[in-house]
This record gives structure tokens, sequence and C-alpha cells, in this order.
């Protein structure tokens, strides 16, 4: 792809869109399914780099998995909770669903496993997880004694018992010891310490290990108990990405139009779909039906929200922010500073080019529209940065993505697809 994109203005915008499938339930259903008992047929994946490498490592981890990449479609054929490979060496980009899954996966395996990522993946961290693995009797460790990846995990197989997680750095941590935890040696006790971030993410994994055969105690999601158990292969059917939805209804609330995601409602599983109430509390209309979800923008205000809870649409707001009569403020995502880029500090440099003032907070930010004006965005190869800060394009001439081809991380026909809803064509 071209190394940048001039996003052309747009009138409203009125239309309807499938997203791709949902990166968040593809990864973990690959997981399940690669653990499963039997064949799983995994319909609407996703097509994406975090998917690629997902596949790939399955792969050098002696799974079966088929990809029909023209149909979305995944077969795997499930290892009944016995990895093949007793060494891999295995590549995650910088997927962090992958790698956090997977450093789960292979934990209930037998044999030597490094997993390791691009230069941003090592500054990740991921210790917590190494350490509530280490409770549950695996050998695991940070290969450079930092904290973060690569990792490298020795191991004859999860023992099981009781283990703290700590929560407040990503759920994903959770989520990986949740797949895995059946195909250990005696149940599984995970304590939450702290408070647990994105927890909407969580209830996912546990609605997909269900889905498979596997029932967990989560309660409150400060204590889980999963018990010994196993995977059933089965057809699968993915829904579309949520997150990526949000770009599409950001765009009409920008743009004063009308946008349907079909493929999604207010029923589900991502918990990303609330992003519409943060609309709807701007002065949005939201629409939901059986099976989509309609946004109207109208005259926008700003609003004071904790988003701890959808944290992957913070920066779609942001862009809406900018649009809005009066700041905005996010809270109670401290976390983000943890993800592909810093989503806090970077994301406040990139308005602030625009033309917006910004206040960086502990755990958020307050965004003070004002006029914008033509700016080159940085895009710090993080995909949301670049689907995110396009929309405001959509109003504002002059608005450049570098390094568009980020979104390849879920979303590789992202601008083609904002360019057709939108009746325009954006300049290479």
């Amino acid at each position: 792809m071209t190394s940048r994109i001039e996003i052309t203005p747009a009138p409203p915008i009125q239309g309807s869109i499938l997203p791709p499938g949902s990166k968040s339930l593809t990864n973990r259903a690959l997981v399940i399914a690669a653990l499963a008992q039997g064949t799983s047929v995994l319909t609407g994946a996703l097509e994406s780099e975090d998917t690629h490498v997902m596949i790939d490592s399955l792969g050098r981890l002696g799974i079966d998995v088929q990809h029909d990449p023209h149909a979305k479609v995944i077969r795997v054929a499930g290892c009944d909770g016995a990895i093949p490979a007793a060494d891999a060496d295995l590549f995650v980009a910088n997927s962090g669903t992958t790698i956090r899954f997977l450093t789960a996966m292979v934990a209930a395996g037998k044999g030597r496993y490094r997993l390791d990522g691009i230069p941003r993946m090592r500054e990740r961290p991921i210790q917590d997880l190494l350490d509530t693995l280490t409770q549950l009797g695996v050998a695991c460790r940070s290969e450079t004694g930092n904290g973060c990846p690569p990792v490298v995990v020795e191991t004859t197989g999860l023992v099981g018992g009781v283990a703290k997680i700590a929560g407040d750095i990503s759920s994903q941590y959770l989520s990986g010891l949740l797949m895995a935890a059946p195909y250990a040696k005696q149940g599984v006790t995970l304590d939450v310490v702290g408070e647990l971030v994105s927890k909407p993410y969580v209830h996912m994994t546990t609605a997909v290990m269900r889905d498979f055969g596997v029932e967990v105690e989560a309660g409150d999601l400060t204590k889980l108990v999963i018990p010994p158990g196993k995977y059933v292969g089965r057809r699968y059917s993915i829904e579309p990405d949520a997150s990526a939805a949000s770009y599409f209804w950001g765009a009409a609330a920008i743009t004063g139009g009308s946008v349907t995601v079909e493929g999604l409602s207010r029923d589900a599983l991502q918990g990303d779909v609330a992003f519409c109430e943060c609309l709807e509390q701007m002065g949005c209309q939201v629409e939901y039906g059986a099976n989509s979800i309609t946004v109207v923008g109208s005259r926008m205000h700003g609003i004071c929200i904790d988003m701890n809870a959808i944290s992957d649409t913070v920066q779609t707001l942001a862009a809406v922010a900018l649009f809005a009569d009066g700041p905005t403020t996010v809270t109670g995502v401290a976390h983000n500073r943890h993800k592909e880029t810093d989503r806090i500090g970077d994301l406040a440099c990139e308005l602030r080019k625009l033309g917006a003032i910004v206040e960086e907070l502990e755990d958020g930010l307050t965004i003070i529209p004002g006029k914008l004006h033509p700016a080159e965005i940085e895009t710090y190869n993080d995909h949301r940065m670049a689907m995110s800060l396009a929309l405001v394009g959509l109003r504002q001439p002059g608005v450049v993505i570098l390094n568009p081809g980020c979104t390849n991380k879920t979303y590789p026909l992202y601008f083609e697809d904002l360019a057709r809803l939108a009746g325009v064509e954006f300049q290479e």
C-alpha cells in the first residue's frame, strides 16, 4: 500500500456496511478449536495480519488449520488437548491476543516454546501472565528479564490449583488462562487482583468456551473457577467486528449522516457495541434492529465518560469529539498506554496537530475542540490510530494518514470500504 492517503471530505454519509469478522472472536475461536476434540469450522472469520500470525503459530505447533480467505472460512483439526509439537519458535508480529493466548495455551503442552514479535511487542508487558502460569506449575520467563517478550515456556503441562492474576493491565492475560485451564491436571481457580479492565472481553471468552462445551463459574469476575474438561469441535459463526464498526458509526456522527452496520445487535457478544451509547449521549440517534445497528448524526455536545469497558474505541470517540460543542473527557483507560502504541500520549499529540487542546490525565484525556486545520497524522504503526483519525478528514480538508498499511493488522480493506461508503475517492 502507498505510504500516505489523503482523506476526501464527504457529504452526510447515507448507507450500510457489513464489517469483517471480529478479530477478538476469531482468535479466541482459533485457540479453542485447536485444543478441541474433533474438527471445527469457523465461518465469517477475519482475514488480517493478527489472524495470519495466529494461524501460522498454530501450524508451527502441529495443528492442522485450513484457511479459505475468500469464503471467510477456517477449518481446524483439534488436537484434543495434546499439542503435537514439543519445540516451537512462534512469531506473533504485534498481535497482543496471539502472544497472550498462545503463551497460556502452550503452557498446557509438553515441551519448550519461544514466542517473539516486532520491536513494539518487545515493549509490551506480559509478566503478570508469566507470574500466574508459574503459580500453576509452569516454568516460563521473559527472555531478557524485563517482563516483556520474547517469552520462553518450558512445561510438562499445567498443574492447576489456585492462582492470582493481575487485572489492571490487560484482560487478555485472564482470557488466555481461561481458555487453557480446562486442560490442567486439576481444576483451576483464578483470583483477580485489582480492578479488571475490559470486562466485556472476558465475558466474550467465557461465552465462546461455553459454546465449545466448557462452562466457567465466573460470577462478578473477581474469582473464576474452571473445572477440568475438554472442548468439542463444532461449526461456529463469528460476528462482524464491533470495534471496526465504531469507525462507521463515528463517520455518521461526524458527517451528520446515517450509517447502518449489519450483523450486530444490542445483544452482540462484543462489548464494543456500547460505543453507540457514547454517541447517543453526545446527541446522536441510535436505532437497534434484530441484526443491525444504525447511528444517525446530529448536533453533538461533549461528554465525560468512563471507557474502561470499551477502551479500543477511545480513539474513535476522540475523532468524534473534535466536532462536538464543548470538551469531552475520557477516563478509566490508563491501560491504553500499553497497547500497539501509547493510545493516550500519542493520540493527544495527533489531536493537537489537528487543532484541538488536549490535556492528558492519569487514566485518560480531555479534548477541547478548536478550529480544525490540515495535518499529516502519524499512525505509530497502530491500526486504530489510522482508522479513527481518518474520520476527521471526512469533514476537514487536508487530513493525510501516514502508513495507512498498518490497518492490515485487523482490517486490510478499511480505506476502500470507508471511501465506498462515503461515496468519494481518497488520494494516494
